[in-house]
């Protein structure tokens, strides 16, 4: 009889060895599972409205580019690449393409430092911190007609506020929106002014992010509050910086609206962009075809420099 017991405790043993000393029970055969479709459900509608808004705009978009259409219905016949040829060699093209890099490098800069000098600011715990966190970022949240509009007032000719301030100072009127020496700057001041609040919240972001115990540590050995910005901080907001380089470069290559609003491209066409041409050229001057054409080609120039600022990130993660 023991003999009996102790040949079934050893293969009791040895199957709870097996099993990871969990007791099993008989199988129970299971069907196939039924489809979850609750996934997909929500996920449909933005998969059409995408392909709707979107996918087909695109590709109707580069098929127009191959075409004369004009929207007068007149001439609306296979043109070939001679669109994409045209768009190569426009003086105009190259011009306003030139104009809006310019505005892209004068508002960039500032918008990266001036955010981050704010997030610095705020995170150094000054009093008030919700107030100055609302401050820098209210701007942002207006609309571009509101800005435009206010700041056309602004910088009126005699009329307006600066104007009255250089007065005051002694100064001549400077025409702010009316001289071509001056009115791409005033727009890209404007701008700097209107968005830098979105990048101050991506800094204050990632410097919330950084493990105080590095601060303390830091201090610990003696460094002061100008060693642990440019040994703690700065590198630690290494990768968020090219995050914002690389999306306000793409911003302001596509700005339109405020450039549109309060200058329309003038004065003598010194502030408008390529996006303004492309419209003109569309909407006034009737070639949807050649619009087309010109809109792929800034898109492959965008495309290439979205490369040139993605992949250097890339390879410094690995």
């Amino acid at each position: 009889m023991s003999t009996v017991t102790e040949a079934a405790g050893r293969r009791t043993g040895t199957a709870r060895r097996r099993t990871g000393g969990a007791t099993t029970g008989p199988s129970i055969p299971t069907g196939r599972r039924p489809v979850d479709w609750s996934g997909p459900a929500f996920v449909i509608p933005f998969v059409v409205l995408g392909l709707i808004f979107f996918v087909w705009p695109v590709i109707s978009g580069f098929v127009l580019s191959f075409t004369n259409h004009s929207l007068t219905g007149l001439g609306n016949t296979f043109a070939g690449l001679s669109n994409y040829g045209e768009a190569l060699t426009d003086p105009q093209v190259w011009e306003t393409f030139g104009q809006t890099v310019m505005f892209t490098v004068i508002s960039t800069i500032p918008l990266v430092l001036i955010g981050l000098i704010m997030a610095l600011l705020v995170n150094t715990g000054v009093w008030g911190q919700w107030f100055w966190r609302l401050s820098f970022f209210a701007s942002y949240l207006l609309p571009s007609a509101v800005v435009a509009s206010v700041f056309v007032w602004i910088f009126a000719s005699d009329i307006g506020l600066a104007d009255s301030w250089t007065a005051a100072l002694g100064m001549d009127p400077v025409g702010w929106l009316t001289k071509e020496s001056t009115a791409l700057w005033t727009i890209a001041g404007v701008t700097v002014w209107w968005t830098v609040g979105f990048n101050f919240l991506l800094f204050s972001s990632a410097l919330q992010g950084i493990p105080l115990a590095m601060y303390e540590a830091s201090m610990l050995d003696g460094a002061g509050a100008w060693r642990r910005l440019f040994s703690i901080t700065l590198p630690q907001l290494k990768s968020i910086t090219g995050v914002i380089v690389a999306l306000q470069l793409l911003a302001s290559l596509k700005v339109f609206d405020q450039i549109y609003m309060m200058t329309a491209g003038g004065p003598n066409g010194s502030t408008r962009s390529i996006l303004e041409y492309i419209y003109d050229t569309g909407f006034t001057n009737y070639r949807m075809g050649y619009a087309s054409a010109i809109s792929y080609v800034f898109f492959a120039i965008i495309l290439i420099l979205s490369l040139f600022t993605y992949l250097p990130g890339r390879r410094g993660q690995r």
